[in-house]
């Protein structure tokens, strides 16, 4: 496995990007639904990593640059396939690296709170966040669970 800076350019992550919307849109109301999409992607200040085994892409992360200091982790998603097998571990540990070489000294997220986000909830636990008031301009949500850590 390799992880790669992705210029979100080929369909399979278009394909990779697509299925995670769909899916947070059948278990996340569109008010709750915080996932950004290719173009929101592709703005500036998003770095975007692939984690490719061979040539299929099995999971994906990306940090938002928020501040001079604080970045927000995004778009973090394993292929169903390949969850419990360390691909979500190996990416943020690398995303967690990537931000401190930035210049970042915290890293926040939103994620869901419903029990389909247990397991993220607990790798982001085991990694050192913890919950916390929102961030950047969202709103207290009972569906949404949020997190911090210093670099």
């Amino acid at each position: 496995m390799k992880i790669v800076v992705d210029d979100l350019s080929s369909p399979e992550i278009a394909t990779f990007l697509d299925e995670h919307v769909q899916q947070m849109r059948s278990i996340t109301p569109l008010e709750s639904k915080h996932a950004l999409d290719l173009d929101g992607l592709r703005e500036p200040g998003v770095t975007f990593w692939s984690v490719v085994d061979g040539d299929t892409i099995v999971g994906c992360g990306a940090i938002k640059r928020l501040d001079a200091g604080h970045a927000e982790v995004k778009s973090m998603r394993t292929s169903p396939a390949r969850r419990q097998s360390g691909v979500a571990s190996l990416l943020l540990k690398h995303i967690i690296a990537e931000a401190r070489r930035m210049g970042f000294t915290r890293l926040s997220l939103e994620t869901g709170s419903a029990a389909f986000f247990l397991p993220a909830r607990r790798l982001y636990e085991k990694f050192g966040f913890a919950y916390c008031e929102p961030f950047a301009g969202y709103r207290p949500d009972p569906r949404s669970a949020f997190m911090t850590r210093t670099l």
